[in-house]
């Protein structure tokens, strides 16, 4: 049997609906439309501001060799979810998250549930 989308996957097929999946860090960016002199229309992301640091992450001290990309995989299940443990830390480029073995950095919560709670 065939392997079924989910919802989201349905909608991000949908042309013109957005050009960034809904996993994306640039999914919800405004999307700007630049016009050439020769009358071309070219589309780009605007500036993604960073949303504001939440307290609804679980401490992680991070080891020897980890990387964003793996705290991804490993916490949320997707290492193309880096950004999301990178937007809930102070820092300008992710790979200061991992520079240092022994670092404290939290790690969002996957789903937005508190550990511990189910919800069904």
């Amino acid at each position: 049997m065939a392997d079924i989308e989910p919802y989201e996957s349905a909608l991000d097929a949908i042309p013109g609906a957005h050009p960034y999946p809904r996993t994306s860090r640039y999914h919800d960016a405004e999307i700007g439309v630049h016009r050439m002199a020769d009358g071309t229309e070219v589309r780009y992301a605007k500036r993604r501001l960073l949303p504001p640091l939440d307290d609804e992450t679980e401490p992680h001290v991070v080891g020897a060799g980890e990387r964003p990309d793996l705290l991804g995989q490993r916490f949320l299940g997707d290492p193309g979810q880096w950004w999301r443990i990178a937007d809930a830390n102070p820092v300008l480029d992710p790979r200061e998250l991992t520079e240092e073995a022994g670092r404290v950095i939290g790690i969002p919560l996957a789903g937005g549930f508190p550990r511990g709670e189910r919800r069904v």
